[in-house]
């Protein structure tokens, strides 16, 4: 074990892997990979003087649960559903005349904070709850962050696009609104990230502390009851989508029936390529990557396909771009990983990345704008 492997690097794990990382040590007698058992040695001596063995670490182990555990996914339900109304809301909030940041800016600031400060307490959280980690990481934070927006926002500020009709300005300032807006957003994304860390970092010994108070791991009624009522949350979205108002479905209520299913492919894509290659999340990037190319899609069909769609089409239109891709694509956990890998590495991810994005857009709604007939904003009716 080397002991120069950085703090962030021990403590910041993609919050996919970590799940599997949790099942694997929680098997075994010894962790099997150098970065958990150097995250644990740290823990220890941060929380415990040397030569003292903690006396939860002398308990028995709660039996081990798989990262498609049913009580992972019911708890990834409501973690998707909080995360998307968190970021219609911050959107909300923040789209006004005179704003001094652009919106989207609100939005990956604050996900990938909390994502830093959970990564924080990563090690005492996932020990005594690991589907409360997942659920706040996974769930909440990487459904309140979204790539593929960003993405679609950037190529419209290199477009001048942003508004109806486009402002009257020369072409250095359409490439000056897009890096501000595609550099911004990445320095932010990390410092938050960073900044989050730093806050709850030190916090971890004390939640440590509390959680031997509490005991090994929660009663197994009350995970019930949790997941039970996580499973209700989601299914309450569908009622919703039914008794209240249809006005109200463009806003928010069909975004929270797709809510879950992009959380959850996420979730799925990135157990699954992840660990294929260290320094390259491949589960990120395919996410990222296919959100981004199904928003461009989607962007272009309100536009080309309005007046012929149906308010209920329409409807479906919204959701899944509000919806599905958003909380399919993410800032935090890319932000989060950017901080794990090594410079180079770092830089060729994060290039890799923006690039397959923006060659996506420029591709799918360049194309369609440059070749066809597609509106500014679009046409499609969002209340009855």
């Amino acid at each position: 074990m080397s002991p120069d492997l950085p703090f962030t690097h021990i403590l910041a794990l993609d919050e996919q892997e970590r799940m599997e990382h949790d099942v694997e040590a929680r098997s075994v007698e010894q962790p099997d990979t150098m970065a958990e058992e150097a995250g644990i040695e740290l823990q220890q001596s941060r929380s415990h003087p040397p030569g003292h063995t903690p006396s939860h670490l002398s308990k028995a182990k709660p039996k081990p649960i798989g990262p498609l555990h049913p009580r992972v996914i019911a708890l990834l339900m409501p973690g998707a559903v909080f995360g998307l109304l968190a970021r219609l809301g911050l959107e909300g909030l923040t789209t006004y005349p005179g704003a001094s940041i652009f919106t989207l800016a609100w939005v990956q600031v604050m996900g990938c904070f909390i994502m830093g400060l959970l990564i924080g307490i990563r090690e005492p959280l996932s020990e005594y709850y690991p589907e409360l980690y997942t659920a706040l990481t996974t769930g909440f934070c990487g459904s309140l962050t979204t790539f593929s927006s960003w993405q679609v926002d950037v190529f419209l500020a290199w477009s001048n696009r942003t508004t109806r009709g486009g402002y009257h300005r020369i072409w250095i300032y359409d490439v000056m609104d897009g890096l501000t807006r595609l550099l911004f957003t990445l320095a932010l994304a990390v410092a938050s990230v960073k900044f989050g860390l730093h806050l709850s970092s030190d916090a971890a010994p004390t939640l440590q502390r509390w959680i031997n108070h509490l005991g090994r791991t929660p009663p197994p009624l009350f995970r019930f009851v949790v997941s039970a009522a996580s499973v209700l949350i989601y299914a309450l979205t569908l009622l919703m989508y039914f008794v209240l108002s249809p006005a109200y479905r463009g806003k928010a209520t069909a975004a929270l029936l797709f809510s879950f299913p992009g959380a959850f492919t996420r979730y799925y894509i990135s157990l699954k390529f992840n660990p294929l290659r260290k320094t390259l999340p491949l589960g990120t990037l395919a996410v990222n990557t296919l959100g981004t190319l199904l928003l461009a899609v989607f962007y272009v069909s309100e536009r080309a396909l309005g007046g012929a769609l149906s308010f209920t089409s329409c409807i479906m239109l919204k959701g899944l771009s509000d919806g599905y891709c958003g909380c399919l694509s993410t800032v935090s956990t890319f932000a989060a990983e950017l901080t794990t890998l090594k410079k180079w590495q770092a830089w060729r991810y994060a290039a890799l990345s923006i690039l397959v994005g923006q060659v996506l857009t420029v591709a799918v709604i360049g194309g369609a704008e440059w070749g066809a007939d597609v509106r500014d904003v679009s046409s499609c009716r969002l209340e009855p």
